[in-house]
């Protein structure tokens, strides 16, 4: 039988995030503080949101809004990459990106820290944008999980596939 093994993924559920996204776009275009201001969120392109407002305030405020819809869905702030508002003529655009799987230098660390830190005998590879996580005993596997939740990798980070 095998060695009990995770994987530690940074994944977001696309589906929520466009919920999320319709839910800001209808706040938006129905709050008062919102009116007449050409507030608009939308989708742009596959993992990007793009925002636009007649002022630089509104822009920030419609960028909090989405940001608390995606609170509510359970998505990490973290899966969110937002830029600042720029001026492009008469409107302010500012773009976000929807942040997915886990690059190199943070899986560096996160496979470091579990190294250093870790219980012995626990080993943990980098496949392409995930990491797996194996051991002897469950026991230290559900350790790692604990250190990994302890320490901030500026990455939303998930759990799956124990066995």
């Amino acid at each position: 039988m095998a060695d009990p093994s995770f994987d530690v993924v940074s994944k977001v559920d696309r589906q929520e995030v466009d919920n999320a996204l319709n839910q800001a776009a209808k706040e938006l275009a129905n709050r008062f503080d919102f009116r007449g201001t050409g507030t608009k969120i939308q989708w742009s392109g596959q993992e990007a949101i793009a925002l636009e407002s007649e002022t630089e305030e509104r822009c920030r405020a419609a960028i909090e809004v989405f940001k608390e819809k995606l609170i509510k869905r359970g998505i990490s702030l973290k899966a969110f990459d937002v830029g600042e508002p720029a001026s492009s003529g008469q409107v302010y655009r500012v773009s976000g990106k929807v942040v997915q799987g886990i690059e190199q230098d943070v899986a560096k660390k996160i496979s470091k820290k579990i190294r250093d830190e870790g219980p012995k005998g626990v080993q943990a590879q980098i496949q392409g944008e995930q990491l797996r996580v194996s051991g002897k005993k469950k026991d230290d596997l559900q350790n790692v999980i604990q250190l990994l939740k302890s320490t901030d990798f500026d990455v939303a980070l998930q759990f799956e596939n124990f066995r």
